[in-house]
């Protein structure tokens, strides 16, 4: 029996992010509590919205979608993130045929069903040779396909990690473009880009992002400067600001990153990006060597500066080859995103039925970033067949990187729980009904011994009702 449907209420809930401890600083009062340490470790973790991804695009009808079998070779691999550029080519001047339309709602099908997410883009061409232009589309034929796309990106948002903004310039990366002006030089130029963001961001769910290929095109085509950046109590709040983030596209590969900044590291949009990017998704992928910019050293601490999410397994590969060979590999591949394990917890040390029961739990963030979209956050009892679920008043987007984020709650146990033994776990299930009860999508900590793979639960604590 399973009493989840009936969720039972947490309350008194408290959560305090520590970053900094002053040596003489005051705790919490925990006497009487029993306390537990648990072991972390530095395996990899196949954890949703996060790591690096595999990249398949699609070309035409022809190319058909993204297969069960791929979405199960890359979690063998360590994989759980697709980028999935749809290539409108055959399309660039009428409607995209419902075929194509079909074929990118099998590929989410197909995401759902294997432990899956995309990172989404539209593009229009792959080469940028003069004989292949134009390389996109009339800005009224993008606002037409961005419109054709809507049903889809909104019904599949679950599976959805972000969206690029695409659509503009080969590979979509908003460069080498026949529509809509590069260089960039006056306020309507800018204004005809902002127009297709302002259409995705409406295509999707205020709760998924949209992110843009550099921090210049936020700042001139929404009008904001570094004194403008997302705070604490402006983030994930559904605006529109809130919602824009980023992708580097040739992270590493030069002082500039090819064209990605404008300032001085340490300055201008690089200090934008490197607050932005504590509340908004980063990532993208790494384009070559020759700056000498790519070691482990210096590439590390650019993703701690810029928060980096994900990235791509595939490309550059003389870059990836260098962190694999100066063994920093596995450390960025178990940093990108969120990587959360318990330190220690205290809990109540006699269980009563229908009594109060507190639980504190202090988890590290050891990734570049916290997670980005919403999610739950749920203790779970667990005793015979019988579950009861407990929901936290806690937001796991605000449990950032290098901190310990202490979750003190006090659970109301039922009045007519039986005597005996029963297992405690936390549960992160993913914020959309549709998915959160799949333990494929829910987060594993990294922690010894805990983590149930059938359930997606984290095993914290046995206690005993009397």
């Amino acid at each position: 029996m399973k009493f989840s449907a009936f969720l039972l209420a947490a309350f008194a809930t408290s959560m305090m992010v520590a970053c900094e401890q002053t040596p003489d600083e005051v705790g919490p009062n925990y006497d009487g509590l029993t306390e537990v340490t648990y072991t972390s470790h530095d395996k990899r973790i196949v954890n949703p919205e996060r790591g690096f991804y595999t990249q398949k695009s699609y070309h035409s009808v022809g190319d058909g979608s993204l297969s069960k079998s791929a979405v199960s070779a890359a979690r063998t691999a360590g994989r759980s993130l697709f980028l999935t550029l749809f290539y409108l080519t055959d399309y660039i001047d009428c409607d995209i045929e419902q075929a194509y339309l079909d074929n990118m709602q099998a590929t989410f099908n197909n995401l759902r069903e294997g432990g899956g997410k995309a990172i989404v883009r539209f593009a229009y061409k792959n080469n940028e040779s003069n004989s292949n232009k134009p390389w996109d589309a009339t800005q009224e034929m993008v606002a037409r396909h961005i419109e054709q796309v809507t049903p889809i990106l909104m019904n599949n948002a679950d599976v959805i990690y972000t969206v690029q903004a695409g659509f503009i310039g080969v590979w979509g990366e908003w460069y080498y473009t026949s529509n809509f002006h590069y260089p960039i030089k006056t306020d309507e130029q800018y204004a005809d880009r902002r127009k297709v963001v302002d259409a995705l961001l409406k295509a999707l769910p205020k709760d998924r992002q949209v992110e843009l290929r550099t921090p210049n095109f936020k700042m001139r085509m929404y009008g904001v400067t570094l004194a403008d950046t997302i705070t604490v109590a402006t983030a994930h709040n559904g605006s529109d600001l809130a919602r824009l983030a980023g992708h580097n596209d040739c992270f590493l590969a030069s002082t500039s990153d090819t064209g990605t900044f404008d300032d001085k590291r340490g300055t201008g949009d690089w200090l934008f990006w490197d607050a932005e990017t504590r509340y908004t998704i980063m990532g993208g992928e790494t384009c070559g060597t020759g700056a000498k910019l790519h070691h482990c050293e210096n590439a590390i601490q650019r993703m701690e500066e810029q928060h980096w999410s994900y990235m791509n397994i595939g490309y550059h590969q003389d870059v990836i080859s260098t962190w694999q060979q100066e063994k920093c590999f596995p450390e960025i591949e178990n940093r990108l995103g969120y990587r959360l394990a318990l330190t220690n917890a205290y809990f109540t040390p006699n269980a009563v039925a229908g009594g109060d029961y507190r639980v504190v739990l202090n988890i590290a963030n050891n990734g570049f970033a916290a997670p980005m979209n919403p999610r739950g956050c749920e203790l779970v009892l667990v005793g015979g067949s019988k579950e009861y679920t407990f929901k936290i008043n806690t937001d796991p987007r605000f449990w950032f990187e290098k901190c310990v984020t202490t979750i003190d709650t006090t659970i109301t146990l039922p009045a007519d729980l039986a005597a005996g033994e029963y297992k405690l776990y936390l549960n992160l299930p993913d914020g959309y009904e549709s998915l959160a009860g799949d333990a494929k999508f829910s987060i594993q900590l990294a922690n010894d011994n805990i983590f149930d793979a059938k359930s997606g639960y984290n095993r914290i604590h046995t206690i005993t009702v009397e």
